[in-house]
């Protein structure tokens, strides 16, 4: 009996988180049709009207905004990381930046952890999938790789997040990797991009 109803707690545990994955998602989808309809990804001057438009609740948003981007590319990594510079400027920006696309890499793994290779291969392209699924059987080598890609910043390290889950890897050393790793990048793009556009605004001044 005691089977039974652990059994049947797993069951509906089960259901609730797909139900919820579903959900979320969905919101993810409506959310893009809805940025490309009304132009925001078309340029960082949109995009930053668009994220100011929301007042003290811009931070939030942009997060949100990082997260969703990283679980499903809607613009370039680089791009989210200059428009956080220019909004918040660039140590919050930096700091905004860590926290969405930290937040969204572990989404990332822990999905294609829970739902495995059809649900990667539903979300990324199949030309990229196949390029890089072979790591998967690479054991040891595949981390090592994982980590020099997301250290080295013109990697793709969104989509190898996927490849990550995919793997025998295990969360706790997945956060590590990314939370130490991230910083390097992200501030190669945030700090290194803001110091071409102040020089830039400097030089046209």
């Amino acid at each position: 009996m005691e089977v039974l109803k652990a059994k049947e707690r797993k069951n509906l545990t089960n259901h609730f988180m797909n139900f919820c994955t579903c959900l979320g998602l969905l919101s993810v989808g409506i959310f893009v049709i809805h940025g490309y309809m009304n132009g925001l990804f078309t340029s960082t001057k949109v995009f930053r009207d668009y994220i100011v438009s929301f007042g003290i609740w811009a931070p939030i948003v942009f997060i949100l905004i990082q997260i969703i981007q990283v679980i499903i590319p809607i613009l370039p990594g680089a791009i989210g990381c200059v428009a956080g510079v220019i909004i918040f400027g660039p140590w919050l920006g930096l700091l905004y930046n860590y926290i969405g696309i930290c937040i969204g890499s572990m989404i990332v793994f822990i999905l294609a952890k829970r739902y495995g290779r059809q649900f990667v291969k539903g979300v990324v392209r199949e030309k990229s999938y196949e390029k890089y699924i072979e790591w998967v059987n690479k054991g040891k080598r595949f981390e090592r790789m994982f980590v020099y890609a997301i250290l080295f910043p013109v990697a793709p390290d969104d989509l190898l997040c996927y490849i990550a889950g995919l793997t025998k890897m295990k969360l706790r050393k997945f956060m590590v990797i990314i939370l130490l790793g991230k910083p390097i990048p992200i501030t190669i793009y945030s700090l290194g991009m803001a110091a071409v556009i102040q020089y830039l605004m400097d030089f046209m001044n």
